[in-house]
Protein backbone atom coordinates (compact mmCIF):
# COMPACT_ATOMS: atom_id res chain seq x y z
CA UNK A 1 0.00 0.00 0.00
CA UNK A 2 1.11 3.78 -0.44
CA UNK A 3 1.01 6.55 1.29
CA UNK A 4 0.89 9.80 0.56
CA UNK A 5 3.62 11.54 2.67
CA UNK A 6 2.49 15.30 3.45
CA UNK A 7 4.93 18.16 4.21
CA UNK A 8 4.29 21.63 5.56
CA UNK A 9 7.19 24.04 5.05
CA UNK A 10 7.49 26.53 7.04
CA UNK A 11 9.46 30.02 5.92
CA UNK A 12 10.28 32.96 7.91
CA UNK A 13 10.68 36.61 5.29
CA UNK A 14 11.39 39.86 7.12
CA UNK A 15 9.55 38.84 10.98
CA UNK A 16 6.56 37.26 9.08
CA UNK A 17 6.14 33.28 9.16
CA UNK A 18 3.98 31.88 6.06
CA UNK A 19 3.09 27.89 6.50
CA UNK A 20 2.35 26.40 3.48
CA UNK A 21 0.23 23.60 3.08
CA UNK A 22 0.72 20.82 0.32
CA UNK A 23 -2.88 18.89 0.86
CA UNK A 24 -4.49 22.27 -0.53
CA UNK A 25 -3.71 26.11 -1.69
CA UNK A 26 -4.22 28.11 1.51
CA UNK A 27 -1.72 30.21 2.96
CA UNK A 28 -1.75 31.39 6.46
CA UNK A 29 0.20 34.28 7.78
CA UNK A 30 1.55 34.74 10.96
CA UNK A 31 3.52 37.28 12.40
CA UNK A 32 6.39 36.50 14.23
CA UNK A 33 5.15 37.86 17.65
CA UNK A 34 2.48 35.21 17.66
CA UNK A 35 5.09 32.61 18.63
CA UNK A 36 6.18 34.67 21.79
CA UNK A 37 4.59 33.33 25.19
CA UNK A 38 1.77 36.04 26.80
CA UNK A 39 3.24 37.68 29.89
CA UNK A 40 1.51 36.90 32.98
CA UNK A 41 0.70 39.75 34.04
CA UNK A 42 -0.82 42.17 31.51
CA UNK A 43 -1.80 45.70 32.09
CA UNK A 44 -3.12 48.59 30.17
CA UNK A 45 0.48 50.53 30.36
CA UNK A 46 2.80 48.15 29.70
CA UNK A 47 1.16 46.16 27.13
CA UNK A 48 -2.46 46.81 26.01
CA UNK A 49 -2.15 51.32 25.34
CA UNK A 50 0.39 50.77 22.59
CA UNK A 51 -1.67 48.02 20.55
CA UNK A 52 -5.03 50.32 21.06
CA UNK A 53 -2.77 53.47 20.25
CA UNK A 54 -1.51 51.99 17.11
CA UNK A 55 -4.26 50.30 15.94
CA UNK A 56 -7.61 51.87 17.29
CA UNK A 57 -7.09 55.24 18.01
CA UNK A 58 -6.57 56.39 14.70
CA UNK A 59 -10.33 56.23 14.22
CA UNK A 60 -11.70 56.24 17.64
CA UNK A 61 -10.93 59.69 18.26
CA UNK A 62 -13.41 62.67 18.24
CA UNK A 63 -13.92 64.20 14.32
CA UNK A 64 -13.40 60.36 13.32
CA UNK A 65 -15.35 57.33 12.10
CA UNK A 66 -15.44 55.57 15.47
CA UNK A 67 -18.33 55.98 17.19
CA UNK A 68 -16.04 56.39 20.56
CA UNK A 69 -12.94 57.77 21.64
CA UNK A 70 -10.34 54.92 22.81
CA UNK A 71 -8.35 57.77 23.49
CA UNK A 72 -6.82 56.36 27.77
CA UNK A 73 -7.39 53.77 29.88
CA UNK A 74 -10.67 55.20 30.77
CA UNK A 75 -11.94 55.08 27.72
CA UNK A 76 -10.80 51.89 27.00
CA UNK A 77 -12.04 49.99 30.05
CA UNK A 78 -15.51 51.62 29.65
CA UNK A 79 -15.20 49.32 26.08
CA UNK A 80 -12.82 46.49 27.25
CA UNK A 81 -15.67 43.59 26.71
CA UNK A 82 -17.12 44.94 22.99
CA UNK A 83 -13.63 45.55 22.29
CA UNK A 84 -12.46 42.04 23.16
CA UNK A 85 -15.76 40.78 21.07
CA UNK A 86 -15.14 42.89 18.05
CA UNK A 87 -11.68 42.09 17.86
CA UNK A 88 -11.99 38.11 18.40
CA UNK A 89 -14.97 38.39 15.70
CA UNK A 90 -12.59 39.85 13.23
CA UNK A 91 -14.96 42.96 12.57
CA UNK A 92 -13.00 45.25 14.28
CA UNK A 93 -10.05 47.02 12.61
CA UNK A 94 -12.08 46.82 9.46
CA UNK A 95 -9.81 45.30 6.57
CA UNK A 96 -12.13 43.28 4.48
CA UNK A 97 -9.14 42.37 1.86
CA UNK A 98 -7.74 38.46 2.44
CA UNK A 99 -4.00 39.66 3.78
CA UNK A 100 -3.02 35.86 2.75
CA UNK A 101 -3.75 36.51 -1.06
CA UNK A 102 -2.29 40.00 -1.66
CA UNK A 103 -0.51 43.32 0.51
CA UNK A 104 -1.41 47.19 0.71
CA UNK A 105 -0.12 50.17 2.21
CA UNK A 106 -1.42 50.88 5.90
CA UNK A 107 -2.97 47.46 6.17
CA UNK A 108 -5.24 47.84 9.15
CA UNK A 109 -5.26 44.55 11.64
CA UNK A 110 -4.79 42.82 14.75
CA UNK A 111 -2.19 39.66 14.63
CA UNK A 112 -3.49 37.00 16.89
CA UNK A 113 -0.56 38.11 19.54
CA UNK A 114 -2.45 41.21 20.08
CA UNK A 115 -6.09 40.13 19.77
CA UNK A 116 -5.14 37.37 22.82
CA UNK A 117 -3.07 40.13 24.80
CA UNK A 118 -6.81 42.05 24.76
CA UNK A 119 -8.59 39.30 25.72
CA UNK A 120 -6.47 38.08 28.78
CA UNK A 121 -6.37 42.00 29.85
CA UNK A 122 -9.86 41.62 30.13
CA UNK A 123 -9.79 38.29 32.10
CA UNK A 124 -7.53 39.24 34.70
CA UNK A 125 -9.46 42.34 36.03
CA UNK A 126 -8.62 44.84 33.19
CA UNK A 127 -5.89 46.04 35.40
CA UNK A 128 -4.02 50.20 34.46
CA UNK A 129 -0.86 48.96 35.98
CA UNK A 130 2.24 51.02 36.80
CA UNK A 131 2.27 54.61 35.84
CA UNK A 132 6.05 54.34 35.24
CA UNK A 133 5.19 52.26 31.73
CA UNK A 134 2.42 54.72 30.92
CA UNK A 135 2.44 56.05 27.07
CA UNK A 136 1.42 59.43 26.59
CA UNK A 137 -2.15 59.40 24.76
CA UNK A 138 -1.73 59.62 21.23
CA UNK A 139 -1.73 63.28 19.83
CA UNK A 140 -3.46 63.17 16.10
CA UNK A 141 -3.78 66.47 13.74
CA UNK A 142 -7.16 67.77 13.96
CA UNK A 143 -9.44 67.50 11.29
CA UNK A 144 -7.27 65.43 9.68
CA UNK A 145 -5.80 61.55 9.11
CA UNK A 146 -2.40 63.10 7.49
CA UNK A 147 -1.39 65.68 8.89
CA UNK A 148 -1.32 69.68 8.59
CA UNK A 149 -3.26 71.08 5.44
CA UNK A 150 -1.31 73.95 3.40
CA UNK A 151 -4.93 74.77 2.57
CA UNK A 152 -8.60 74.18 3.33
CA UNK A 153 -11.51 74.64 1.09
CA UNK A 154 -14.96 74.46 3.08
CA UNK A 155 -18.62 74.44 1.25
CA UNK A 156 -19.68 77.73 0.21
CA UNK A 157 -22.42 76.58 2.85
CA UNK A 158 -23.63 74.11 5.10
CA UNK A 159 -26.02 71.40 2.37
CA UNK A 160 -29.04 70.44 3.69
CA UNK A 161 -29.97 66.76 3.75
CA UNK A 162 -33.99 66.65 3.33
CA UNK A 163 -35.30 64.31 6.49
CA UNK A 164 -37.17 61.94 4.00
CA UNK A 165 -35.61 58.38 4.30
CA UNK A 166 -34.40 58.61 0.51
CA UNK A 167 -30.84 58.79 -1.32
CA UNK A 168 -29.74 62.10 -2.11
CA UNK A 169 -27.72 62.21 -4.96
CA UNK A 170 -25.54 65.64 -5.86
CA UNK A 171 -23.81 67.50 -8.01
CA UNK A 172 -21.88 70.12 -6.24
CA UNK A 173 -19.37 72.61 -6.71
CA UNK A 174 -17.04 74.28 -4.34
CA UNK A 175 -15.16 77.67 -5.91
CA UNK A 176 -11.95 78.72 -4.29
CA UNK A 177 -9.15 81.00 -5.14
CA UNK A 178 -5.75 81.45 -4.21
CA UNK A 179 -2.68 83.68 -4.63
CA UNK A 180 -0.93 81.48 -7.12
CA UNK A 181 -0.90 78.19 -8.92
CA UNK A 182 0.71 75.45 -6.67
CA UNK A 183 1.15 71.69 -7.21
CA UNK A 184 -1.32 69.58 -5.50
CA UNK A 185 0.21 66.09 -4.21
CA UNK A 186 -3.32 64.97 -2.43
CA UNK A 187 -6.58 66.51 -1.29
CA UNK A 188 -8.19 64.79 1.47
CA UNK A 189 -12.15 65.03 1.55
CA UNK A 190 -13.60 64.89 5.37
CA UNK A 191 -17.14 64.43 5.54
CA UNK A 192 -18.76 67.22 7.78
CA UNK A 193 -21.43 63.79 8.18
CA UNK A 194 -20.26 60.59 8.41
CA UNK A 195 -23.53 58.98 8.78
CA UNK A 196 -24.81 60.60 5.87
CA UNK A 197 -22.15 60.49 3.40
CA UNK A 198 -21.67 57.15 1.20
CA UNK A 199 -19.53 58.27 -1.80
CA UNK A 200 -17.74 61.40 -3.19
CA UNK A 201 -16.14 61.70 -7.15
CA UNK A 202 -14.41 64.80 -7.40
CA UNK A 203 -12.92 66.24 -10.16
CA UNK A 204 -10.72 69.87 -10.19
CA UNK A 205 -11.72 72.40 -12.43
CA UNK A 206 -8.85 74.66 -13.43
CA UNK A 207 -9.74 78.09 -15.53
CA UNK A 208 -6.45 79.09 -17.13
CA UNK A 209 -5.42 82.96 -17.01
CA UNK A 210 -7.99 85.53 -17.45
CA UNK A 211 -10.88 82.28 -19.03
CA UNK A 212 -13.04 83.01 -15.90
CA UNK A 213 -13.76 86.46 -13.97
CA UNK A 214 -16.05 85.19 -11.11
CA UNK A 215 -15.75 81.65 -9.74
CA UNK A 216 -18.15 82.11 -7.57
CA UNK A 217 -21.27 82.94 -9.75
CA UNK A 218 -23.64 79.87 -10.36
CA UNK A 219 -25.34 77.68 -8.06
CA UNK A 220 -23.81 75.75 -5.25
CA UNK A 221 -25.50 72.61 -6.07
CA UNK A 222 -28.14 70.43 -8.15
CA UNK A 223 -29.51 66.97 -7.75
CA UNK A 224 -27.80 64.97 -10.34
CA UNK A 225 -31.04 63.08 -11.50
CA UNK A 226 -32.85 66.10 -12.57
CA UNK A 227 -31.66 67.57 -15.83
CA UNK A 228 -28.68 66.86 -18.36
CA UNK A 229 -25.10 67.37 -18.26
CA UNK A 230 -25.38 70.40 -20.12
CA UNK A 231 -28.18 71.89 -18.16
CA UNK A 232 -26.15 71.21 -15.16
CA UNK A 233 -23.37 73.03 -16.51
CA UNK A 234 -25.42 76.17 -16.89
CA UNK A 235 -26.69 75.74 -13.72
CA UNK A 236 -23.11 75.72 -11.88
CA UNK A 237 -21.59 78.01 -14.37
CA UNK A 238 -19.31 75.71 -15.03
CA UNK A 239 -18.05 77.23 -17.96
CA UNK A 240 -15.41 80.16 -18.54
CA UNK A 241 -17.04 83.61 -19.49
CA UNK A 242 -16.21 82.89 -23.45
CA UNK A 243 -18.99 79.69 -23.10
CA UNK A 244 -15.70 77.08 -23.59
CA UNK A 245 -15.27 74.03 -21.16
CA UNK A 246 -12.13 74.24 -18.90
CA UNK A 247 -9.68 71.16 -18.51
CA UNK A 248 -11.38 69.04 -15.53
CA UNK A 249 -9.18 66.64 -13.56
CA UNK A 250 -10.60 63.64 -13.07
CA UNK A 251 -10.58 61.98 -9.56
CA UNK A 252 -9.01 64.23 -8.42
CA UNK A 253 -10.52 63.62 -4.63
CA UNK A 254 -12.21 60.68 -3.94
CA UNK A 255 -14.23 58.88 -1.07
CA UNK A 256 -15.58 56.16 0.33
CA UNK A 257 -16.22 54.89 4.22
CA UNK A 258 -13.15 53.73 5.52
CA UNK A 259 -10.94 55.57 3.06
CA UNK A 260 -7.51 57.48 3.96
CA UNK A 261 -6.25 59.88 1.12
CA UNK A 262 -3.80 58.20 -0.63
CA UNK A 263 -0.02 59.82 -0.93
CA UNK A 264 2.05 58.80 -3.52
CA UNK A 265 5.80 59.12 -4.10
CA UNK A 266 6.64 63.05 -4.64
CA UNK A 267 6.35 63.52 -8.51
CA UNK A 268 4.01 60.61 -8.83
CA UNK A 269 0.38 61.59 -9.51
CA UNK A 270 -0.86 65.18 -8.19
CA UNK A 271 -1.59 68.11 -10.82
CA UNK A 272 -1.76 72.28 -11.07
CA UNK A 273 -3.94 73.78 -9.13
CA UNK A 274 -4.28 77.20 -11.15
CA UNK A 275 -5.15 80.29 -8.88
CA UNK A 276 -9.10 80.20 -9.85
CA UNK A 277 -11.13 77.02 -10.01
CA UNK A 278 -13.13 74.85 -8.16
CA UNK A 279 -13.56 71.49 -6.51
CA UNK A 280 -16.09 69.61 -8.72
CA UNK A 281 -17.91 66.67 -7.30
CA UNK A 282 -19.56 65.20 -9.77
CA UNK A 283 -21.30 62.81 -7.56
CA UNK A 284 -21.77 63.13 -3.81
CA UNK A 285 -24.37 60.38 -2.66
CA UNK A 286 -25.87 61.34 0.85
CA UNK A 287 -27.47 57.85 2.61
CA UNK A 288 -31.27 58.49 3.51
CA UNK A 289 -31.83 60.10 6.40
CA UNK A 290 -35.24 60.20 9.05
CA UNK A 291 -34.77 63.85 10.12
CA UNK A 292 -33.20 66.90 9.00
CA UNK A 293 -29.56 67.43 8.48
CA UNK A 294 -26.80 69.14 7.46
CA UNK A 295 -23.38 68.29 5.95
CA UNK A 296 -20.49 70.81 6.25
CA UNK A 297 -17.56 68.58 4.86
CA UNK A 298 -14.10 70.23 3.56
CA UNK A 299 -11.03 69.55 1.90
CA UNK A 300 -8.06 69.58 3.68
CA UNK A 301 -5.20 70.42 0.10
CA UNK A 302 -1.28 68.75 0.56
CA UNK A 303 0.74 70.93 -1.64
CA UNK A 304 4.06 69.73 -3.22
CA UNK A 305 6.97 71.55 -4.33
CA UNK A 306 7.76 69.04 -7.14
CA UNK A 307 6.42 69.58 -10.43
CA UNK A 308 4.46 65.81 -11.10
CA UNK A 309 6.95 63.98 -13.60
CA UNK A 310 3.94 61.27 -14.27
CA UNK A 311 0.50 61.50 -14.57
CA UNK A 312 -2.04 58.90 -13.15
CA UNK A 313 -4.68 56.87 -15.52
CA UNK A 314 -7.58 55.31 -14.72
CA UNK A 315 -10.27 53.04 -15.70
CA UNK A 316 -12.65 50.38 -14.76
CA UNK A 317 -13.98 46.87 -15.22
CA UNK A 318 -17.77 46.23 -14.96
CA UNK A 319 -20.59 49.12 -14.52
CA UNK A 320 -20.17 52.09 -16.96
CA UNK A 321 -16.24 50.64 -17.62
CA UNK A 322 -14.42 48.98 -20.46
CA UNK A 323 -15.69 45.61 -19.87
CA UNK A 324 -18.98 43.98 -20.08
CA UNK A 325 -20.36 41.88 -17.10
CA UNK A 326 -20.95 38.53 -17.57
CA UNK A 327 -23.91 37.25 -17.96
CA UNK A 328 -25.39 40.23 -17.10
CA UNK A 329 -25.97 41.98 -13.68
CA UNK A 330 -29.15 40.63 -12.62
CA UNK A 331 -30.22 39.17 -9.11
CA UNK A 332 -33.14 36.90 -8.73
CA UNK A 333 -34.73 37.02 -5.34
CA UNK A 334 -33.38 34.02 -3.78
CA UNK A 335 -30.26 33.17 -5.08
CA UNK A 336 -26.52 33.85 -4.75
CA UNK A 337 -25.37 34.44 -8.03
CA UNK A 338 -21.82 35.13 -9.34
CA UNK A 339 -20.88 37.18 -12.27
CA UNK A 340 -17.54 38.02 -14.04
CA UNK A 341 -15.69 40.39 -16.04
CA UNK A 342 -12.53 40.67 -18.12
CA UNK A 343 -10.10 43.24 -20.23
CA UNK A 344 -7.04 43.14 -22.05
CA UNK A 345 -4.57 45.79 -21.54
CA UNK A 346 -3.29 47.27 -24.48
CA UNK A 347 0.57 48.61 -23.44
CA UNK A 348 2.22 47.77 -20.88
CA UNK A 349 1.10 49.34 -17.06
CA UNK A 350 2.60 49.39 -13.55
CA UNK A 351 -1.67 48.99 -11.09
CA UNK A 352 -0.78 51.77 -8.43
CA UNK A 353 -4.34 51.26 -6.34
CA UNK A 354 -7.47 49.63 -6.48
CA UNK A 355 -11.08 49.83 -6.07
CA UNK A 356 -13.95 46.94 -5.73
CA UNK A 357 -17.54 48.35 -5.61
CA UNK A 358 -20.31 46.33 -5.08
CA UNK A 359 -23.59 47.35 -2.88
CA UNK A 360 -25.60 46.04 -0.32
CA UNK A 361 -25.89 42.54 -2.06
CA UNK A 362 -22.05 41.80 -2.70
CA UNK A 363 -20.51 38.40 -1.06
CA UNK A 364 -17.41 38.19 -2.36
CA UNK A 365 -15.07 39.20 -4.53
CA UNK A 366 -11.59 38.56 -6.38
CA UNK A 367 -9.31 39.85 -9.41
CA UNK A 368 -6.31 39.05 -10.79
CA UNK A 369 -4.04 38.85 -14.13
CA UNK A 370 -3.01 36.38 -16.27
CA UNK A 371 -0.39 37.52 -18.66
CA UNK A 372 0.62 36.18 -21.75
CA UNK A 373 2.85 33.45 -20.63
CA UNK A 374 0.02 32.56 -18.62
CA UNK A 375 1.39 33.24 -15.20
CA UNK A 376 -1.25 34.63 -12.62
CA UNK A 377 -0.67 37.98 -10.65
CA UNK A 378 -3.14 38.52 -7.61
CA UNK A 379 -4.47 41.83 -7.19
CA UNK A 380 -6.88 41.60 -4.08
CA UNK A 381 -9.30 38.59 -2.43
CA UNK A 382 -12.14 39.70 -0.26
CA UNK A 383 -14.02 36.60 1.16
CA UNK A 384 -16.63 38.49 3.35
CA UNK A 385 -18.01 41.74 1.34
CA UNK A 386 -19.06 44.57 3.72
CA UNK A 387 -21.06 47.37 2.13
CA UNK A 388 -19.59 49.56 4.91
CA UNK A 389 -16.04 49.32 4.27
CA UNK A 390 -14.90 50.30 0.67
CA UNK A 391 -11.29 51.42 -0.14
CA UNK A 392 -8.90 52.34 -2.21
CA UNK A 393 -6.02 50.00 -1.86
CA UNK A 394 -2.74 51.06 -2.90
CA UNK A 395 0.01 48.09 -3.49
CA UNK A 396 3.16 48.58 -1.32
CA UNK A 397 5.02 48.01 -4.78
CA UNK A 398 3.59 48.62 -8.16
CA UNK A 399 2.27 45.75 -10.06
CA UNK A 400 3.55 45.68 -13.61
CA UNK A 401 0.81 44.52 -16.02
CA UNK A 402 2.39 43.39 -19.66
CA UNK A 403 1.29 44.45 -23.05
CA UNK A 404 -1.82 41.88 -23.56
CA UNK A 405 -2.35 40.37 -19.75
CA UNK A 406 -6.07 39.94 -19.13
CA UNK A 407 -7.56 41.40 -15.90
CA UNK A 408 -10.29 39.13 -14.54
CA UNK A 409 -12.39 39.62 -12.06
CA UNK A 410 -15.18 37.32 -10.18
CA UNK A 411 -17.81 38.47 -7.84
CA UNK A 412 -20.66 36.90 -5.99
CA UNK A 413 -23.87 38.31 -4.70
CA UNK A 414 -26.64 37.24 -1.93
CA UNK A 415 -30.08 37.94 -2.41
CA UNK A 416 -31.61 35.71 0.11
CA UNK A 417 -33.05 36.70 3.20
CA UNK A 418 -29.81 35.42 4.86
CA UNK A 419 -28.01 38.50 3.71
CA UNK A 420 -28.48 40.65 6.67
CA UNK A 421 -27.71 43.97 4.26
CA UNK A 422 -30.13 42.97 2.00
CA UNK A 423 -32.56 45.99 1.38
CA UNK A 424 -35.93 44.41 0.57
CA UNK A 425 -37.78 41.59 2.50
CA UNK A 426 -38.87 39.38 0.95
CA UNK A 427 -36.01 39.27 -1.46
CA UNK A 428 -36.41 41.02 -5.00
CA UNK A 429 -34.85 41.99 -8.30
CA UNK A 430 -31.94 43.40 -7.67
CA UNK A 431 -29.41 44.48 -10.83
CA UNK A 432 -28.10 47.39 -12.51
CA UNK A 433 -30.31 50.13 -13.81
CA UNK A 434 -29.03 53.07 -16.26
CA UNK A 435 -27.78 55.98 -14.12
CA UNK A 436 -28.69 54.44 -11.00
CA UNK A 437 -26.37 54.80 -8.21
CA UNK A 438 -29.08 53.79 -5.46
CA UNK A 439 -28.05 51.58 -2.75
CA UNK A 440 -31.04 49.43 -3.58
CA UNK A 441 -30.09 48.81 -7.08
CA UNK A 442 -26.66 47.11 -8.09
CA UNK A 443 -23.23 47.58 -9.42
CA UNK A 444 -19.98 45.73 -9.89
CA UNK A 445 -16.75 47.58 -10.25
CA UNK A 446 -12.98 47.31 -10.25
CA UNK A 447 -11.65 50.56 -10.64
CA UNK A 448 -7.67 50.35 -11.53
CA UNK A 449 -5.33 53.82 -10.98
CA UNK A 450 -2.25 53.05 -12.89
CA UNK A 451 1.11 54.46 -14.57
CA UNK A 452 2.61 53.93 -17.95
CA UNK A 453 5.10 51.02 -17.35
CA UNK A 454 8.84 52.49 -16.89
CA UNK A 455 11.45 49.95 -15.91
CA UNK A 456 12.26 49.70 -12.07
CA UNK A 457 8.35 50.38 -11.18
CA UNK A 458 8.44 47.41 -9.62
CA UNK A 459 10.83 48.63 -7.11
CA UNK A 460 9.38 51.58 -6.15
CA UNK A 461 7.76 51.70 -2.56
CA UNK A 462 4.83 52.95 -2.34
CA UNK A 463 4.63 53.32 1.76
CA UNK A 464 5.04 56.82 1.73
CA UNK A 465 3.68 59.27 4.36
CA UNK A 466 3.63 63.37 4.43
CA UNK A 467 5.96 65.51 5.98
Amino acid sequence: MLYRIVINKIIIVLGTVFIFSCTNDSVKVIDKEELQTLPKEITFNKDVSKIIYQKCATCHRPGESGPFSLLNYNDVYRRKKTIVKVTHSGYMPPWPADRTYSSFVGEMYLTEYEKQVLKAWVEQGADEGDQKNKLPEPVFPKGSQLGKPDLVIKLPRPYQIKGNNRDHYVIMKIPYEIPHDQYVRTIEYVPGNRKRVHHVNGYMVVYDEGKKKNVREGEFFVNNYEMDERRVWEKLKITNDDGTFPMRIPSATNYLPGVVAPVYPQGIGGFLMKKKGAILLNDIHYGPSPKDEIDESYFNIFFSKIQPERKFGEFQLGTYGVSKIEPALMIPPDSIKTFTSKYTVQSDISIVTINPHMHLLGKSFIAYVVDPEGQTTPLIKINHWDFRWQYFYTFKKMVKVPKGSTIYLKATFDNTKNNPFNPFSPPQWVGERTGSMSTKDEMLQFIITYLDYKPGDEEISLEVKLK
